[in-house]
């Protein structure tokens, strides 16, 4: 179950990575912008103040956050949907999906299908993370993996599921598409106010979501204060600060 609260903590470093995927969109009068993967909807409401006379439309599978969505003031549908089902209109002129896909088992075939099944001139703009190789998710699989947790946790704690910037550049190209694609690190200076390392409570608000839901109480608070720990050591805090480089992967693709 995704949390709206938790999800919220750090808002403007998990924002920036969006506006920076749209500012590279260059879609002038768009008929239908939708947001595949809207989350509490805030960022999708952006979308309609820069496309006021578009249909703006914000999907996404977590009833919590299409609730929080639909109390904002604004013109926008939001609406409870699967992405993998999802399927662009004759009209959809703009798809974005800005750190989903990295959820979507098959998604490399999904992105296939869209561009293929958009109408001509349209735009897709994709963001996903792209910091699996980093100290935080390397203590958190080698924590799952561990007694007594691997037998509880399961397979939710993933290898990598999404490519590089070559790998999505060249999957937009052989469907048609022409693509602008990069990776930015960001280092987020994340306040130390304690007494919960920040990255562990960043890490809450996603990484760790599915690990929560797999454990009982108890069992969730042992393996919350282990990875506690080892991030406390990985991430030592400076001047007040915890730095936490958080590499992301883009992609802005329009069709021929």
């Amino acid at each position: 179950m995704w949390d709206p609260t938790v999800y919220h903590r750090f808002g403007d470093e998990r924002a920036r990575p969006f506006h920076d995927l749209v500012a590279r969109i260059g879609a002038e009068h768009p008929r239908t912008v939708t947001d595949l993967g809207c989350g509490p909807g805030e960022l999708t409401a952006s979308l309609a103040r820069r496309w006021p006379h578009a249909r703006i439309a914000g999907l996404d599978s977590s009833a919590e956050m299409i609730g929080q969505a639909r109390a904002l003031d604004g013109s926008v549908d939001f609406a409870v949907a699967d992405v993998g089902d999802w399927q662009p209109g004759p009209d959809t002129d703009v798809v974005v999906t800005n750190a989903v896909l990295q959820w979507v088992p098959e998604h490399r075939a999904l992105i296939e299908r869209w561009i293929r099944a958009l109408p001509p001139g349209a735009w897709f703009a994709m963001q996903v993370p792209g910091n699996f190789d980093a100290p935080s998710h390397r203590a958190l699989r080698a924590l799952a993996r561990s007694a007594p947790y691997a037998d509880l946790v399961g397979d939710v704690v993933r290898e990598a599921p999404v490519d590089d910037a070559v790998g999505y550049a060249a999957l937009l190209t052989g469907a048609g598409a022409a693509v602008d694609a990069w990776e930015t690190t960001y280092v987020h200076l994340l306040p130390d106010t304690g007494p919960e390392h920040p990255v562990l409570r960043w890490m809450e608000g996603t990484a760790l979501r599915p690990v929560k839901a797999a454990l009982d109480d108890s069992a969730w608070r042992g393996f919350r204060a282990a990875l506690g720990a080892t991030l406390t050591a990985e991430y030592p805090a400076r001047n007040g600060y915890v730095a936490f480089p958080f590499r992301r992967i883009f992609a802005v693709a329009t069709t021929a």
